[in-house]
C-alpha cells in the first residue's frame, strides 16, 4: 500500500512510519524538515509547509498515495486543503483526532459548567458544546492555538465523499520521544529521592486515559491498513483509566522508589501544585470498538511500557527544568502543617 504521512517525524509519528514499513507498505512523508527521525532508509520524504500543500500536488501524483494520513491537522482549514488536495487522488484520509472533543472534557476544565457526563465517553458521547478551547491561552490571532479545533476537522474529514475519512481521538500518549515529558514531575521527585509526592485528593482519585506511544501507533497503523476502518471513528487508549494516584505508583514500582503518595485538600497543596480542574468529572474513555472491529490489541504489555517511558526520561529530561514546579520547601512546609 502507498501512504502518505502529513508530519510524521515527531513523537508518535516514527513508530507509525516503523511499523509500516516493517508490514511492506511504501510510505513517503511531508514534512518541513525541522525535525528529523530516525527512519528507515526505504521512507521517501517531500519537504515543504502544509499551508502550501496545493503548490506540492504534482509530486503526490507521481506517488499516488492510496492513504492519507495527517499526523497533525489542528485547524478547519489545514482539513480542507488536505482534502481539496487529495480528492480524486487518495481513496481516504486517517486523521489524528484527541479526546479533548468530549463535552466531558469541558465540564472537567470547568469552561462550560453543567450536569456530569455519564461514563465511559464513547465514539457517540456528546461533543463539547464551545469551539476553540485555548484560544484564550494563544498569544495572537496567529498563534496555532488560537485556531485549534478538532472538532471541525472532524466534520471536515468525514463529510467528503469523494475522499473517505477514518478519525482517531487518541488519549494522553507517553513513552519515548515525549516532547512534554508526562512522566517527569512525578520521577524527578523520586530520583531527587523525595519521601512524599503530594496530590490532591480529588485528583489522587481522578481518572482519564492514556496510551504507550507504540501502542497508539499500533492502532493507527490498523486503522490506515484495515478497510473496515473506512467512515469510522476510534477512541484509542489503555482498556483501564487508571486513577491519577494508581498512575503514580506504576510509576514508583519502574523507578523503584521508597516513598509514599500523600493526598491533601486543595486548600492544603502549595501554589504551584494546584490544578484548575473538577476531579468529579472523570474522563474514562471505552476503546472497545476499535478492539471489536479491528481486532485491536496493544503490542507492549502495560509494565513494559512505563519501564521502556522512565528509562528515556531519565535519559532525556527536558531541558531547561523549570525550578518553581519543583519548590520541594513548599511541599515539606505544606507536609508540616498537615502534620501539625
Amino acid at each position: 500500500m502507498r501512504i502518505l504521512i502529513i508530519g510524521g517525524t515527531k513523537f508518535i509519528g516514527p513508530f507509525v512510519v516503523r511499523q509500516l514499513v516493517e508490514q511492506g507498505h511504501e510510505v513517503t512523508i511531508f514534512h518541513r524538515g525541522q525535525t528529523q527521525a530516525n527512519l528507515p532508509g526505504a521512507v521517501q520524504y517531500i519537504y515543504g509547509d502544509r499551508k502550501q500543500l496545493h503548490n506540492f500536488k504534482s509530486q503526490f501524483k507521481n506517488i499516488a498515495p492510496q492513504i492519507v494520513l495527517d499526523m497533525m491537522p489542528y485547524a478547519e482549514q489545514e482539513s480542507r486543503a488536505v482534502v481539496q488536495t487529495f480528492k480524486g487522488l487518495a481513496k481516504r484520509v486517517v486523521a489524528i483526532s484527541s479526546q479533548d472533543v468530549y463535552r466531558a472534557y469541558e465540564r472537567a476544565r470547568r469552561t462550560n459548567p453543567g450536569s456530569l457526563d455519564p461514563l465511559p465517553l464513547t465514539e457517540t458521547s456528546p461533543l463539547r458544546e464551545k469551539l476553540y478551547p485555548y484560544r484564550d491561552q494563544a498569544e495572537s490571532p496567529d498563534d496555532w492555538i488560537y485556531h485549534y479545533e478538532k472538532i471541525l476537522v472532524e466534520r471536515v474529514y468525514m463529510s467528503e465523499p469523494e475522499l473517505l475519512g477514518t478519525v482517531l481521538r487518541l488519549p494522553l500518549v507517553y513513552g519515548p520521544g515525549d516532547y512534554q515529558h508526562r512522566l517527569f514531575p512525578y520521577l524527578k521527585r523520586m530520583d531527587d529521592g523525595r519521601a512524599f509526592i503530594l496530590l490532591e485528593e480529588g485528583q489522587a482519585k481522578w481518572r482519564w486515559p492514556r496510551g504507550y506511544v507504540e501502542n497508539v501507533a499500533a492502532a493507527i497503523v490498523l486503522a490506515i491498513t484495515s478497510q473496515r476502518a473506512t467512515n469510522q471513528i476510534y477512541n484509542v487508549g489503555e482498556e483501564e483509566s487508571f486513577t491519577e494516584a494508581e498512575w503514580v505508583e506504576h510509576i514508583n514500582r519502574a523507578a523503584k522508589w521508597n516513598g509514599k503518595i500523600v493526598t491533601v485538600k486543595r486548600e492544603q497543596l502549595p501554589k504551584h501544585l494546584i490544578i484548575d480542574l473538577d476531579w468529579n468529572q472523570h474522563l474514562v474513555v471505552d476503546t472497545s470498538r476499535i478492539r471489536q472491529e479491528l481486532g485491536y490489541q496493544e503490542p507492549i504489555g502495560f509494565e513494559e511500557a512505563i519501564a521502556r517511558s522512565v528509562e528515556w526520561e531519565r535519559k532525556n529530561p527536558p531541558a531547561p527544568i523549570d525550578p518553581k514546579q519543583f519548590d520541594y520547601h513548599a511541599e515539606d512546609a505544606a507536609l508540616l502543617r498537615l502534620h501539625n
